[in-house]
């Protein structure tokens, strides 16, 4: 059957096919590894152990944020606006003269509230010591209350405390609320994350030396980071006049950002 010229064709198509089905059975019990091992990746880890780091990073202030408001009381509404638009328009303009740019100066808020005052009512006499009946008192307008606030950032922060003088003598009434920011927070906080990162893994391969296991790889890892914004200066109402008020001195300080992680690492 084998012999001759046409029994070694036969033999060499037989060997061909022996050698495609074997590629093949190979290439199918690889896929078939793959296959187990990615769906086997799924399986949580059952024995872990996880650790905290904490790290903090600090940098200068370099934005300045406060807010101020003028006020008006005027028998009427026209007045009132009137008023308090004079008083803004005269602090803006001094605002932009000392540098602070158009887009650094935001209303935040412009109300008008009427103004009421209780009067009481005069109970009439009566010769014969009677009860009287005395009217209820009433409430009477005495005019409108015109409110505008505004928001400032100041990009150069030793000007603040010219700045917050300066409104003040220009018709400002409430000035409160500066805190110095960073405005580009990023790089602080991936500093603050990289030391609380290196904090968690020093921790963590000491852990594994004292339990005598290995780490093998991260299953999960979570942060929170916090970035106070602190208040260093404020004024209330009643610490503001129609006169400049001393320029106080401020300090911005240093603003501090923490960042705390946790790691899970499987372990062997």
């Amino acid at each position: 059957m084998f012999e001759g010229t046409e029994g070694q064709k036969l033999i060499k198509q037989v060997r061909w096919v022996v050698v495609v089905l074997g590629v093949f059975l190979v290439a199918q019990a690889a896929g078939g590894i793959m296959n187990l091992r990615y769906i086997g990746a799924g399986i949580p880890p059952a024995n872990t152990i996880s650790v905290s780091g904490q790290g903090e990073a600090f940098a200068v202030p370099d934005m300045g944020n406060f807010t101020f408001s003028v006020v008006s009381d005027k028998s009427t509404v026209a007045a009132a606006q009137a008023d308090a638009a004079a008083k803004i328009n005269a602090v803006t303009a001094y605002l932009k003269g000392a540098g602070v740019d158009e887009k650094d100066i935001k209303t935040t808020g412009y109300s008008v509230y009427p103004q009421y005052e209780y009067q009481n009512a005069s109970c009439p006499s009566s010769s014969s010591g009677a009860t009287v009946y005395c009217p209820p008192g009433r409430q009477v307008l005495k005019g409108y209350e015109v409110r505008q606030s505004t928001e400032v950032k100041v990009r150069d922060t030793a000007k603040a405390g010219d700045l917050l003088a300066g409104v003040g003598g220009k018709g400002a009434t409430e000035v409160s609320g500066l805190s110095f920011t960073v405005e580009d927070e990023t790089g602080v906080e991936n500093e603050a994350r990289d030391k609380a990162i290196a904090d968690a893994k020093t921790k963590a391969n000491a852990l594994a030396k004292s339990l005598g296991v290995s780490l093998v790889r991260i299953v999960s890892f979570s942060e929170s980071n916090n970035t106070p914004g602190p208040v260093y200066y404020g004024m209330g109402a009643s610490a503001m006049d129609s006169k400049a008020a001393s320029t106080p001195e401020i300090s911005t300080g240093q603003n501090k950002t923490t960042s705390n992680v946790t790691i899970t690492y499987e372990i062997r």
